[in-house]
C-alpha cells in the first residue's frame, strides 16, 4: 500500500525506521513515501518440539519438550536508491527481551559496489549466510561443522564494514571487509578465555560463482526449494591476529572454507539439490577442541505437485567435526519439510543421530515449525 505524508513526517519515519532493506524477509509489508523512499515491517517465529534420548530428568528416558526457538522483528528501509538499511532483532538466550542482531546502513555506489557498515553477518560460508531460516531441513543450523556462530558474534553477527557486490552479470559474488571480531572467545556458550595483547581486527571475505543461474542479494539461501536452477561454488576465510586466547595462552585465529551447491528443476516429478562444504579451523594451538578440520553435506528433493496446502520435501544431512584433541562429532539427519508458502511457511519432521567419539550415541526426534509475515 502506497500512503503521502508530509516532509516532516516522512524525516521522523525513515529515522526511526532506520532505513533496511528486508533481509531475506519474503513476507511483511511495505509503506512507501515516494519514489525509492519506504520503511518495511515484518516478524518471524520458529517452533519446535523435542524428544531426546536420555534427555529426560531420570536420566534414561526420553525428553519432552516445547520451545520457541527463535522470534524476530524485521525492519528495513529506503531512503534513497543510494542509501538503505535493515534492523533485525531476536529474543535473548533466555527468552526475556530482545537483542539487536543486525542493525546497518547500507550506501549503493554503483549497481556493482554497496558498503555495508554497522552490525551485520561478516563474509563466511554459505550455511552461515542463509542462517536457520533459509537453510534445507528444519530447526536451527547445528552448528557442527559451520562453526562460526561460537566465534563470529551473536548469532554470527559481527560489528565492521564490508564491500559487498557481484560482476558478470551477477554470476560473480564478493564480499571483503573488516569487523570486530573476538574479545571472548566462547565454546558453546561459556566464556574461556578474555583477549590480551595487542589489538587486531577480524578480516573476513566470500567469492561466489554461479554457473547457471544467478543469485542476489548478500544474505544467501540454502536451498531454493525448486524455483531456480543452481550451480554454485563459494570460498571464504577469516582471521584475526590474538583471535584465540585462554586464560594462559593467546595465539591467531584463521579459518576458511569451500562450499557447493547443485539445485536441478524438472528431475522426475521434482527438484533435485545437493550441497557440500569443507572448513579448516585454527587457533595457533590454544584451543585443539576448536581447531581441525569439518566437512557437510547434504540431499533434498523437493516434488512439484502439492499435496493440501504444500509441497513435500525429503531430505538428508551428515556434519563431521574433526578436531586435533582427536574427540569427533558426527551428526546425521533425516526428514521431510512440507512447505507451504517457501521460507515463510513450513513445517518440519526429523530424525538425527550424533556420534561423539568415546561416548553414546544420542538419538532425537523434532518437529519444528517456521512462519514469517
Amino acid at each position: 500500500m502506497s500512503f503521502e505524508f508530509k516532509k516532516s513526517r516522512l524525516v521522523a519515519a525513515v529515522a526511526a525506521g532506520m532505513l533496511l532493506q528486508a533481509i531475506n524477509a519474503q513476507a511483511g509489508g511495505t509503506i512507501t513515501f515516494g519514489e525509492d523512499k519506504s520503511v518495511s515491517l515484518g516478524f518471524g517465529v520458529r517452533g519446535s518440539f523435542s524428544s531426546v534420548e536420555n534427555a529426560a530428568p531420570d536420566g534414561t528416558s526420553y525428553s519432552q519438550d516445547f520451545s520457541l526457538d527463535s522470534a524476530r522483528i524485521y525492519l528495513s528501509g529506503s531512503l534513497n536508491k543510494y542509501i538503505k538499511g535493515m534492523f533485525t532483532t531476536e529474543k535473548d538466550i533466555a527468552g526475556e527481551g530482545f537483542q539487536a542482531v543486525d542493525a546497518n546502513v547500507q550506501f549503493v555506489l554503483t549497481p556493482e559496489l554497496t558498503i555495508w557498515a554497522g552490525r551485520f553477518v561478516s563474509p563466511s560460508d554459505r550455511a552461515n549466510m542463509a542462517g536457520p531460516y533459509y537453510s534445507l531441513g528444519g530447526g536451527y543450523w547445528s552448528g557442527i561443522a559451520s562453526r562460526y556462530g561460537y566465534n563470529g558474534g551473536y548469532i554470527g553477527r559481527d560489528d565492521g564494514i564490508a564491500a559487498v557486490g557481484s560482476l558478470l552479470g551477477g554470476k560473480l559474488g564478493y564480499a571483503i571487509g573488516a569487523f570486530e571480531g573476538n574479545t571472548e572467545f566462547k565454546i558453546a556458550p561459556v566464556t574461556v578465555g578474555t583477549r590480551t595483547g595487542s589489538d587486531g581486527l577480524m578480516y573476513a571475505g566470500r567469492l561466489q560463482y554461479d554457473f547457471w543461474d544467478a543469485e542476489p542479494g548478500y544474505y544467501g539461501t540454502g536451498n531454493y526449494l525448486g524455483t531456480k536452477d543452481i550451480l554454485a561454488i563459494g570460498i571464504a576465510g577469516r582471521t584475526q591476529k590474538n583471535g584465540a586466547y585462554s586464560t594462559t595462552a593467546t595465539g591467531d585465529y584463521t579459518s576458511y572454507s569451500v562450499d557447493f551447491l547443485l539445485e536441478k528443476k524438472g528431475v522426475g516429478p521434482g527438484a533435485l539439490s545437493v550441497e557440500a562444504a569443507g572448513y579448516n579451523y585454527d587457533t595457533s594451538d590454544v584451543f585443539l577442541s576448536e581447531q581441525g578440520k569439518a566437512y557437510s553435506a547434504g540431499l533434498g528433493y523437493i516434488f512439484d505437485q502439492k499435496v493440501g496446502w504444500g509441497q513435500f520435501q525429503p531430505f538428508a544431512r551428515y556434519q563431521k567435526f574433526s578436531p586435533d584433541t582427536n574427540i569427533d562429532t558426527k551428526r546425521y539427519d533425516l526428514g521431510v519439510n512440507y512447505v507451504i508458502d517457501g521460507y515463510n511457511a513450513q513445517v518440519s519432521g526429523f530424525y538425527t543421530n550424533t556420534k561423539v567419539t568415546g561416548a553414546s550415541d544420542v538419538n532425537a526426534f523434532y518437529v519444528t515449525v517456521q512462519a514469517q509475515f
